[in-house]
């Protein structure tokens, strides 16, 4: 934890919060903070600074905070995820969050097995507390927005076409013939899917929609390692 990332539910004044569970068994056993000393913290899609640690018991820490800094800019990238493997979507949301992606659409595939949308890490509770780690990494406080959608061709067909508007749209999609750009210089739109990738039919509509099938050479990546080398390349300037 780089930086404690603070809720309205924290402040007791103004510019007083007391911290406890989680973030307070991390600046104690693992930033090992004491009384007097100071740690960056920064409030949900509000400001960054420092707090000062004034009382630190067993069950709390309570701090007093100066908020003056604003928070990185965010990555100008809408990602439209199939929906992964529990295993490993609660490390991909974190990987996004400290990538500085804001939007994330989670949508689902032929390949996506019906089980997947039923994982605990889909609650509004854990989508919060792992785009919350993926912040704290990065030093943000700007709280993405997740949007589920399970439906592929009526969200493809109805949303999608308005959503990639203004933006350069692409769908990771192996064999194809046209490399991924690089260095892009306005906002995208990226499509990756499911281990095993989407199917023909998939990339067809979704090329109907605006998006351009890409590449990143002949190795097949997973999914949690295709997002962070694909936000890279486009936008290796951001990072």
């Amino acid at each position: 934890m780089n930086l404690a990332l603070l809720f309205d539910e924290d402040f007791v004044t103004r510019d007083r919060v007391i911290l406890r569970g989680r973030r307070l068994e991390h600046i104690r056993a693992v930033i090992g903070v004491s009384t007097g000393d100071q740690l960056s913290v920064g409030r949900v899609n509000g400001q960054m600074g420092l707090g000062k640690v004034l009382r630190l018991t067993d069950s709390e820490a309570e701090l007093i905070v100066t908020l003056d800094q604003q928070p990185p800019a965010p990555l100008p990238l809408t990602l439209l995820l199939a929906m992964p493997r529990p295993k490993m979507f609660r490390r991909i949301l974190q990987t996004s969050a400290t990538l500085g992606i804001k939007d994330i659409w989670l949508i689902n595939s032929y390949k996506v097995e019906k089980s997947f949308w039923q994982t605990p890490w889909l609650s509004d509770e854990n989508l919060r507390e792992n785009l919350t780690l993926g912040l704290e990494q990065a030093k943000d406080t700007a709280m993405p927005s997740v949007h589920i959608r399970k439906l592929f061709k009526p969200f493809v067909e109805d949303e999608l076409p308005a959503l990639l508007n203004g933006k350069q749209a692409l769908v990771a999609h192996p064999g194809t013939a046209t490399p991924c750009p690089t260095h892009l210089d306005r906002p995208a739109a990226l499509c990756i899917g499911p281990e095993g990738g989407f199917t023909p039919y998939e990339v067809g509509k979704l090329e109907d929609a605006g998006c351009q099938s890409v590449h990143l050479g002949p190795r097949i990546l997973r999914v949690e390692t295709a997002v962070p080398v694909l936000v890279s390349r486009l936008f290796d300037a951001c990072l």
